[in-house]
């Protein structure tokens, strides 16, 4: 049982991050683009979307070839945690941050006190979304929403998008011709369209909410959003443990909540060997890169980063960087030297198997 139950784990944490990200629907019949597209726009008006602004922002639309390829190889699903991590968190992005952080206090704390999410956390995040604002995506919004909408694999929630994308340009929020990222995501802190009709606010107060220049807009939204998606600033996100001999692999799963003080008595400790933090919290043990890598001990806020972005990998990178910044160091257990990337073929056929002994890995979809 303890094998198997070893090799789910190093299958379903050591391919990339598990994504989270709603699965893959079913293929459907083809359907010719040009119909597609026509359909889109009846919906697109039954939404109150002018004509006027459906013609200007889909003229000449087609898929776009690169979305696709991009899609198909996402880094939480080509990378072991060890390479994800040091291509997130790197020297040169955590001194970087740091100058950030000093630099924008005033302002960061401004904002802190309104939405209640640690400066060092906004930082975090600004700096693994778009490299603090150098990339914040080379295509067209409309045309990537409209290839991932278009594609069966997650037609539905980028149709979504792609929707709540049209409507921003109606309401005048947004142009027809901004870039964002192969996924359609915009701005410094890279919204998705849904996340930046909901949660963008205009913070500097020139009646725009801007997430390319604005700084305070910038920084706001992004407080804005994790406050309403259940951040807590009394806390941090997580941290590094240390496991106790013979401790059991099947309570590490971010289903099972248990308080510090019980996670203590089962003999968990921080890595330097100190006791848990004596307070009233749940946490969760994850092992991102299997039963031998290193172990985390994540709380209520890990959840709501999962909420921004669905890769405990990038959770993970969220709040080490974030502590980075904050002054902390490097991760301090030993990189496994037989870490292997798995395939989507590979993972499918895992799970596969799994499903025959008896488990539930979910659809034999390689995600």
């Amino acid at each position: 049982m303890f094998g198997i139950v070893y090799w789910k784990i190093m299958i379903i944490s050591c391919v990339a991050a598990i994504t989270l990200w709603p699965a893959a629907t079913p293929q459907a019949q083809p359907v010719a683009f040009a119909e597609w597209l026509k359909e889109l726009k009846t919906e697109a008006r039954a939404r109150g979307i002018r004509p006027v602004i459906l013609e200007s922002a889909l003229a000449g639309v087609r898929p776009i070839k690169r979305v696709i390829e991009l899609d198909r190889r996402q880094p939480e699903f080509t990378l072991v945690f060890w390479d994800y991590l040091s291509n997130s968190v790197n020297d040169q992005r955590v001194w970087r941050g740091r100058k950030l952080l000093a630099e924008h206090r005033p302002l960061l704390k401004r904002v802190a006190r309104k939405y209640g999410v640690q400066p060092r956390f906004l930082v975090a995040f600004w700096g693994l979304e778009s490299n603090f604002g150098d990339f914040t995506g080379k295509f067209s919004v409309i045309g990537a929403l409209v290839t991932l909408a278009f594609d069966p694999r997650r037609a539905k929630f980028f149709r979504e998008q792609l929707l709540a994308a049209l409507s921003l340009i109606n309401d005048g929020h947004m142009s027809v011709g901004v870039k964002g990222s192969w996924a359609g995501a915009m701005g410094n802190h890279q919204f998705i369209p849904t996340t930046y009709r909901d949660f963008a606010v205009d913070f500097d107060g020139d009646g725009r909410r801007d997430l390319w220049n604005s700084l305070p807009d910038i920084f706001a939204s992004a407080a804005n959003y994790l406050s309403r998606s259940g951040w807590d600033d009394r806390y941090t996100w997580g941290r590094e443990i240390r496991l106790p001999p013979g401790f059991n692999p099947e309570v590490s799963a971010l289903d099972i909540r248990k308080p510090l003080s019980e996670w203590q008595q089962l003999g968990v400790r921080r890595f330097d060997g100190r006791d848990l933090p004596a307070v009233d919290l749940n946490g969760s043990v994850i092992l991102p890169a299997g039963f031998n890598g290193p172990a985390f001990l994540v709380y209520k806020n890990y959840r709501t980063v999962l909420v921004w972005n669905r890769s405990i990998f990038y959770a993970i990178a969220v709040g080490h960087l974030a502590d980075r910044i904050n002054g902390g160091g490097p991760l301090l257990a030993v990189r496994s030297d037989n870490e292997v990337t798995l395939s989507r073929t590979d993972l499918a056929n895992m799970q596969r198997r799994l499903m025959k002994r008896g488990f539930d890995p979910g659809a034999a979809d390689g995600t």
